[in-house]
C-alpha cells in the first residue's frame, strides 16, 4: 500500500470536513493480507452466480441486477451497508455516487483505498423506493453475506448505518448505543464496529466528527486484532 503524503491526507480529511489527524509514529499497513490467496475461486464464483439468479424473496422481481459487492476478495476489512439504491441497482456496484465518494474519502483518511477492502450490503437487491429492508428480505439474503464473510475471512467488519448494524447484530438498539464498541458477527465471530452511513453524513455533516472518531477507533482495533493474530 502506498503511504499517503501529508498533503493528500489533509485533502481527504478536508473532504470529511475535519481537522487533520497526525499520526505520531509510523504505523503498519492495514490493507490486504500481503500475498494471501484471493477468494476468487470456484466456490466464490458459484456464490456470485447464486446471488445473480436469486429469487428467494420478492425483491428479485423489481431489480435491474443484483449487487454482489466489489473490492479485494481477500481483504482484511469488510465494509457492509444496508442495501443498493437506484444507481447501485443500475451499475451493479455498491456505494456509488456522492455517498460512495464520501465512503472512499473516509477509507483514505485511515490509509485504505477502495480496492483494498471488500464492500457489500446486507441486501443484494434494491428495495423499492429505497425503503428499509423487511425482516423476511434480510432473512433470505443474509446467508449470502455470511458466505462472503466465511470466504473472505476479514479481520474486521465496518458496518455503516443503523440498518446494517441492527440487522448484523440482531438488535434494535440505536446507532448511538452501538458506536464505540467492538461487537461480533457470526460463528466463528468476526469483530464488527459501527459507524454512520455516508449518505447520512451528507445530510448531517455535524456528525462527521463523530464518524472520524469511529474510524480512528476502528483503525486502532484493527491493529490490535491483527497483532494478536500474528
Amino acid at each position: 500500500m502506498t503511504a499517503l503524503s501529508p498533503r493528500r491526507r489533509l485533502e481527504y480529511l478536508d473532504a470529511l470536513g475535519l481537522q487533520q489527524w497526525v499520526r505520531r509514529t509510523p504505523g503498519p499497513a492495514i490493507g490486504g493480507r500481503g500475498g494471501a490467496e484471493r477468494a476468487g475461486n470456484a466456490a466464490w464464483e458459484r456464490l456470485r452466480a447464486d446471488v445473480a439468479g436469486c429469487v428467494r424473496c420478492g425483491l428479485h422481481s423489481g431489480r435491474t441486477q443484483t449487487v454482489f459487492g466489489v473490492g479485494d476478495a481477500a481483504a482484511r476489512w469488510l465494509v457492509v451497508g444496508e442495501a443498493p439504491g437506484a444507481e447501485e441497482d443500475r451499475r451493479g456496484e455498491p456505494f456509488v455516487g456522492r455517498a460512495g465518494r464520501l465512503l472512499d474519502e473516509m477509507l483514505r483518511a485511515i490509509g485504505l483505498a477502495r480496492q483494498q477492502v471488500f464492500i457489500a450490503n446486507v441486501l443484494k437487491c434494491r428495495p423499492p423506493g429505497n425503503r428499509d429492508p423487511r425482516p423476511d428480505e434480510v432473512a433470505a439474503c443474509l446467508p449470502y453475506l455470511a458466505a462472503q464473510i466465511a470466504s473472505i475471512r476479514p479481520t474486521l467488519i465496518l458496518a455503516v448505518g443503523r440498518i446494517a448494524a441492527q440487522n448484523l447484530l440482531s438488535t434494535d438498539l440505536a446507532l448511538a448505543r452501538l458506536r464505540g464498541r467492538v461487537h461480533a458477527f457470526g460463528s466463528p465471530p468476526t469483530p464488527l464496529i459501527v459507524t454512520y452511513h455516508p449518505a447520512y453524513l451528507l445530510r448531517s455533516p455535524a456528525d462527521k466528527a463523530r464518524a472520524w472518531e469511529d474510524l480512528k477507533f476502528a483503525r486502532r482495533s484493527f491493529l490490535r486484532l491483527a497483532a494478536a493474530a500474528a
